[in-house]
């Protein structure tokens, strides 16, 4: 038997919100939203899905799970995102790769690299 990835789940008090935020930054739509409690993303830089499900509260301390997203100008992109909401925890790397980590308005991680 083989394991398939059907989607990335991330744990969030307002799955509709951070989905709309998600679906703005990656170009991806929103397929459903099931009541508002697990709201799901496909298509523009999402490979497969990306879901967001409502919990009353959020694990506390760093995500067990992340996305790691690239882009052409690694520098404007985290800026864009800066401007969206998005905040800045560190500028990682070396001269041959180089990553930034930052979270999403609800302080979900992630990383974004320059293209390679």
């Amino acid at each position: 038997m083989t394991l398939k990835l059907a989607m990335i789940t991330v744990d969030t008090t307002d799955a509709e919100s951070l989905a709309a935020w998600w679906a703005e930054q990656t170009g991806a739509r929103i397929v459903d939203t099931n009541d508002g409690w697990f709201v799901i993303l496909a298509g523009g830089g999402v490979p497969g899905r990306l879901a967001f499900q409502k919990v009353d509260e959020v694990t506390p301390g760093k995500n067990r799970v992340h996305l790691d997203l690239t882009a052409d100008d690694l520098e404007a992109e985290t800026e864009r995102l800066l401007a969206a909401g998005a905040r800045l925890v560190e500028r990682r790397g070396t001269e041959d790769f180089r990553w930034n980590t930052l979270t999403d308005p609800q302080g979900n991680e992630f990383c974004v690299a320059g293209a390679e």
